[in-house]
């Protein structure tokens, strides 16, 4: 009997659908946030970071400006002029020295209330791409300083050289205190205009796939890093653990300027980072 190429690939396309449906059937919700009360955030859930935190940045961190409204959480970074209450002169501590706090905004961890080993990480949202804005998706274990602890940055979007650029990286810990090994994917952010020139008006869908074997990050299904476990082995100040073999827990925050945020656009102030819901499957 002769088969049709075109039968040919009618089979491969149910075989494969079929695939695809199984592989989904194996991942259940075990967790989500989908954001639907306008108000506050769950404290059971979500802790508020606060202060000037990390990278040099612009912004003090604090409750005020995350909100849920209308089924999304809204982080918004806002331009501000008043005293920066752990100012002190003289200090060589940059989170000291600064007199004033010029800008606010928010950052929600899910520390020691929200924590999982392995499974499919998915966050839907709108990030913000003026020059300036540093919106990210990421992890962080606990028990271990950081890098040893390990990071997983799901998304990070921030400009290089000027040209703006959206990043999937992990890193884990060398030798010394402070000093990381990256495995970075830095994508052009024309890339993705290029096929949407309305893509920043647009949610999208950031996914992280981690197991005993790999962790793999995707942007709307697109495949933008894999990183082997079998390499995430801390240095000696990390004691050769392996940091992506314990649970992490969730970090979602918009920064400004900073180490990487580089120059802030005054102009697109207030930026608004929305997020559509967090949700976490495992097999």
């Amino acid at each position: 009997m002769k088969i049709s190429k075109v039968s040919i690939l009618s089979i491969l396309l149910i075989l494969s659908g079929s695939l695809f449906a199984q592989q989904n059937k194996e991942w259940k919700l075990v967790w989500s946030d989908e954001f639907n009360t306008d108000g506050k955030l769950d404290t059971s859930i979500w802790n508020y970071e606060n202060g000037f935190e990390r990278n040099e940045e612009a912004q003090w961190y604090q409750s005020d400006n995350a909100n849920c409204k209308g089924g999304y959480l809204i982080i918004e970074a806002r331009k501000e002029n008043r005293k920066n209450p752990r100012y002190e002169a003289g200090s060589r501590d940059w989170r000291k020295k600064r007199e004033f706090i010029e800008y606010t905004s928010s950052s929600v961890t899910t520390a020691r209330k929200k924590e999982f080993l392995y499974g499919r990480f998915e966050v839907k949202a709108r990030i913000p791409v003026a020059k300036g804005s540093w919106p990210a998706i990421w992890t962080l274990g606990r028990g271990m300083q950081w890098p040893s602890c390990g990071e997983i940055d799901i998304m990070e979007f921030y400009h290089i050289k000027g040209i703006p650029h959206i990043l999937a990286n992990v890193a884990w810990g060398k030798d010394k205190p402070y000093e990381a090994m990256w495995d970075t994917q830095t994508v052009p952010y024309s890339h993705f205009t290029a096929k949407d020139s309305k893509w920043a008006e647009k949610f999208h869908i950031w996914r992280m796939d981690w197991d005993e074997q790999a962790i793999k990050l995707y942007l709307d299904d697109e495949l933008l890093n894999e990183t082997p476990l079998s390499k995430t082995i801390n240095g000696t100040f990390g004691n050769g653990t392996n940091p992506f073999k314990q649970k992490h827990y969730l970090l979602l925050n918009l920064a400004i300027g900073g180490m990487n945020g580089g120059v802030i656009d005054e102009q697109a102030l207030p930026m608004k980072y929305e997020i559509d819901y967090v949700r976490v499957y495992q097999k």
